[in-house]
């Protein structure tokens, strides 16, 4: 029932309350993707492939209306970070966190997302441009633990492999939600095979 009352919120904002964004979101051109909604059904999936468990932390990079927050907050009992470059987004979208009584689950911060430490991340969802994923990849690698999800929508991570790709019919268009799961550290390698057959012949 929540979930409804809030897609009524964000869906159907009036036309005055959506004006004040109007040049607050033109920073967004500048930035590393214009402010584009996910659709819901968009988000259902990108939260079922990230297979989300009570108490994990998302951490959403470029969390506009905070949906993917609210959603994993209601539906999963999770923790959630949102980071906004909109100051007007980030209050509205806080405001609206507040009146939903998520503020204990729920964090949207003001701040460039190439400049931000999401380390403690469990999952990372996305929904940027093929290019911007590239320029934030070399963070994500150097921050994220091993076993943290990471959920792009239609955009890939160049150089990563998908753990899985699914594609889903929504508003008129295909989208593509691409899942990818941190894997173990670089460092650790298996012995050289030479050095390890010698070990077995002793």
């Amino acid at each position: 029932m929540r979930i409804t009352t809030v897609l009524l919120l964000l869906g159907f904002l009036p036309a005055a309350a959506q004006r004040p964004l109007q040049r607050d979101l033109r920073e967004h051109e500048q930035t590393l993707a214009p402010y584009v909604l996910s659709p819901q059904p968009i988000v259902d999936k990108m939260l079922e492939l990230a297979n989300i468990k009570p108490g994990d932390l998302v951490y959403d990079l470029g969390c506009g209306d905070g949906r993917i927050l609210i959603t994993a907050a209601q539906r999963y009992k999770a923790h959630g970070v949102g980071i906004e470059i909109s100051p007007k987004l980030v209050e509205m979208t806080s405001a609206l966190v507040k009146r939903l009584g998520l503020q204990e689950q729920v964090e949207i911060r003001l701040g460039n997302i190439l400049e931000v430490k999401f380390s403690d991340a469990d999952v990372v969802t996305l929904y940027l441009e093929t290019n911007s994923n590239e320029m934030l990849r070399p963070a994500m690698e150097k921050q994220l633990r091993p076993g943290t999800r990471v959920v792009s929508h239609d955009f890939e991570v160049r150089g990563w492999k998908t753990a899985k790709v699914e594609k889903i019919h929504a508003y008129n268009r295909n989208h593509t939600i691409y899942l990818y799961e941190i894997g173990a550290p670089a460092s650790v390698k298996a012995p050289p095979k030479k050095k390890a057959a010698q070990a077995k012949a002793q």
